[in-house]
């Protein structure tokens, strides 16, 4: 008996999640909000006359509920070319630091240079 009580309990969900999910245009002989008190106050009745009468099938005859489907996107012709992720870094931290204390070394010297370069043609 609790098995019944489950698949009735099962089966109004459902029915009542199909209800509230339809489009208007996509429910038969009454309004949404008939079906959703019909479903409520006789559970297993409800449930077997809204998935029998209530809702439109697809062209396919009868087929299991579905969320709503994405909009197709219109084809251009434009191509949509994948980003790629940035490669990841092969160096280790210790190589990237010795790297910027070169660097640095680099800028220091450069501006070494110059400054008596200003020197040599001023004085």
């Amino acid at each position: 008996m609790p098995l019944l009580s489950i698949f009735i309990f099962a089966l109004t969900i459902a029915a009542l999640i199909d209800v509230i999910m339809r489009a208007d245009s996509q429910v038969k002989r009454m309004p949404k909000m008939v079906w959703i008190i019909i479903v409520i106050l006789l559970p297993l009745i409800g449930s077997l006359l809204w998935f029998a009468l209530g809702r439109e099938y697809g062209e396919g005859g009868v087929s299991l509920p579905r969320m709503p489907r994405r909009q197709a996107r219109s084809t251009s012709t434009a191509t949509v070319v994948p980003q790629r992720s940035a490669p990841m870094e092969a160096r280790t931290t210790e190589q990237q630091i010795a790297d910027l204390d070169r660097e640095i070394e680099e800028w220091r010297l450069r501006e070494e240079i110059a400054k008596r370069k200003d020197d040599d043609a001023a004085g």
